[in-house]
């Protein structure tokens, strides 16, 4: 057997294999969500017994499963909190449904809002957030900042049906990059340098489909080279991203020059199954006004953001982000 068929009938065995073990836990969720949401109804009908009642329903149910966790007091006051939230928004039964229990108590617990509360469990559920990068992204408010957040771009005009939509919801603003060892007075160049350093905390802020290219991603253009600052490939939206980083103000010229490298890598490196490529301009700070004038007459799709900087990730974010061969660093492992 050729050694190339032997790799592609192996991967279609794994995929084969994780598509099944993804069915059985999905499967399982739901069933376990079904009793834990029936076990919350039959305690809401009967709450005028008190806490009395939840206390002695937990001690039965220890004696008769001693081996099977998830009916403590705690647990089985959150299956009545959860039955009462369904009840309330039908809306958010399918899409809870989807994630575990665990992470369903955090967003009821953290999230007030239906409307919040439904997109983070869709973002769980895409995405695949554990607990903990989950409790971060609440924590960091990404719904603020990738929803209602100032994100000024020209995707409307520059780019077709669906995709100008996906690409205003893969922009945040502003976006936290967690960058330990980063000096105070930073130059553009080291913050840079610590982006690829801490690529993997760089990824999860990106969010899904961020593949990294290279830094300082030579092109040829005439007889000059120019280096872009940070180039992805985003899987979802099909296109290469083009990130130029500023520790200044937003200024008209950056339009400009990420519309030129835009140009270069659509001509030089897209292949004809790409989508038009994208640009981000992060930014210490961006006045919109000046940005929408800009962006107005420029043809090729830019978005400005701003950043933060910050150097604290907890350590539990740090376990459970995917090592480096589980990222799909490189475009040659796209295709």
């Amino acid at each position: 057997m050729i050694e190339k068929d032997f790799k592609n009938v192996v991967e279609d065995i794994k995929q084969r294999i994780s598509n099944t073990q993804y069915e059985i836990f999905k499967n399982a969720n739901m069933n376990l969500l079904k009793l834990y949401y029936s076990i919350g109804k039959t305690i809401n009908e009967n709450s005028s017994w008190g806490n009395k009642f939840i206390d002695e329903l937990a001690v039965e149910l220890k004696m008769t499963f001693p081996n099977i966790k998830g009916f403590s007091v705690r647990n089985l006051k959150s299956m009545k909190k959860y039955y009462i939230e369904c009840t309330k928004s039908e809306k958010m039964q399918t899409p809870s449904a989807q994630i575990p229990w665990s992470h369903n108590i955090l967003i009821l617990d953290k999230i007030k809002t239906e409307e919040k509360r439904i997109w983070y469990m869709e973002q769980t559920s895409i995405n695949g957030w554990s607990y903990d990068v989950l409790a971060f992204q609440i924590k960091s408010e990404l719904y603020e900042r990738q929803v209602l957040g100032d994100k000024p771009n020209n995707f409307n005009q520059s780019l077709s049906k669906p995709q100008n939509e996906l690409a205003k919801d893969m922009m945040k603003d502003p976006y936290i990059l967690n960058l330990t060892g980063l000096k105070q007075n930073y130059i553009e160049t080291e913050l840079e340098q610590a982006m690829v350093e801490k690529i993997k905390t760089v990824l999860l802020e990106l969010g899904n489909g961020f593949s990294f290219v290279g830094n300082q991603y030579k092109l040829e253009v005439g007889n000059k080279e120019y280096f872009i600052d940070l180039l992805f490939y985003h899987t979802k939206l099909h296109c290469y991203i083009v990130v130029e980083l500023k520790n200044t103000e937003f200024k008209p010229e950056y339009a400009g020059k990420v519309n030129f490298y835009l140009s270069a890598v659509d001509d030089i490196i897209k292949d004809e199954q790409d989508n038009p490529s994208i640009g981000i301009i992060l930014c210490r700070e961006k006045d919109k006004i000046s940005v929408e004038y800009a962006l107005k007459d420029i043809n090729k799709p830019i978005g400005v953001s701003s950043y933060e900087i910050s150097k604290f990730l907890p350590k539990d974010i740090l376990k459970s982000l995917p090592t480096e061969e589980e990222l799909n660093l490189h475009i040659d492992i796209i295709e």
